[in-house]
């Protein structure tokens, strides 16, 4: 595993002249960068900025963070399972709107997974986010297995609008297994 302070570059760069991307564990220093980016992506559950300051500190080596030109293009937050530790948990993937379309996401996906030495990924996701479907698919097409999928959240498991003051869609279990390790 790569510690904190390391960094990795991005593999296949779109164009030789594009400015590097440093993909590494997000510091505590990030955290305010964290709210930011998932508050910028107006479809995020954006949660407090503590809440990002203390995912850095207590799950920064299974959440990456990506730069390009020293600023903060996008990141992806996991844990491994406390029941079982060989399944990664992706909770949140944002980019930038300025970094967008850049194979970004899938970038910060495939180092994370690599990095982590997690046999099993897990993640929720609406039925409309076709983008993190296809994300997902792709790490799945990867490692040579399919994406699977169950219902897990219904939509009775969240407050009602009335409370929150939006509508929270179901959010269905992602599985890809196995993970193959290099």
């Amino acid at each position: 595993m790569m510690s904190s302070a390391e960094t990795s570059p991005a593999q296949n760069s779109p164009e030789p002249d594009a400015e590097p991307i440093i993909l590494r564990a997000p510091t505590v220093a990030d955290g305010a960068d964290l709210w930011r980016l998932a508050k910028g992506t107006g479809v995020l559950d954006t949660n407090t900025p503590y809440a990002y300051i203390l995912w850095t500190r207590d799950f920064a080596e299974t959440s990456v963070i990506a730069e390009i030109g020293g600023e903060p293009a996008g990141f992806i937050s996991g844990y491994h399972k406390p029941s079982d530790p060989q399944t990664l948990f992706i909770w949140q993937v944002a980019v930038d709107s300025e970094f967008r379309g850049r194979g970004l996401a899938k970038k910060m996906l495939f180092e994370l997974v690599s990095r982590s030495g997690a046999s099993r990924l897990e993640t929720t996701i609406t039925a409309d986010n076709q983008a993190s479907i296809a994300l997902f698919t792709a790490l799945a097409r990867e490692h040579g297995t399919e994406l699977q999928r169950k219902p897990l959240f219904t939509e009775d498991y969240f407050p009602s609008p009335d409370e929150t003051g939006e509508d929270h869609a179901a959010e269905d279990l992602y599985t890809v297994e196995p993970l193959q390790q290099s």
